[in-house]
């Protein structure tokens, strides 16, 4: 996975906002979306037993292991335009990519795997 040194800042950002600067960046995909998965993240105190745990740049980037091997060449940035700021994904192995780009499918996953939940 690569980070992007606008996407440390904003993490970083978010950190201080939150008033967590030791938090954990959590980045994942859940079932939804108009492509059949959906980049979810989130800051973080808890680690489970499932998840994987990468220093980069200063930030704890925690991954549920069964999540790895589809984000291990995910490219994550931050960037402003006219519409508002927002991450942005680049992931190699999605198959297709909604206009938005946080909506995604991967060839030979099926999407019931990953139902939340209720």
């Amino acid at each position: 996975m690569e980070i992007s040194k606008a996407a440390i800042a904003e993490i970083h950002r978010m950190q201080a906002v939150r008033e967590r600067l030791d938090s954990k960046f959590r980045i994942g995909f859940a079932s939804g979306g108009c492509e059949h998965f959906y980049y979810t993240i989130d800051l973080t105190d808890t680690i489970s037993e499932t998840d994987r745990v990468y220093e980069m740049s200063g930030i704890a980037v925690v991954v549920d292991r069964q999540q790895v091997a589809h984000l291990e060449r995910l490219k994550l940035d931050y960037s402003e335009d006219l519409m508002g700021g927002g991450f942005r994904f680049e992931n190699p192995i999605a198959t297709n990519v909604c206009g938005c780009g946080n909506s995604f499918a991967i060839a030979n996953v099926e999407s019931e795997r990953w139902q939340l939940p209720t």
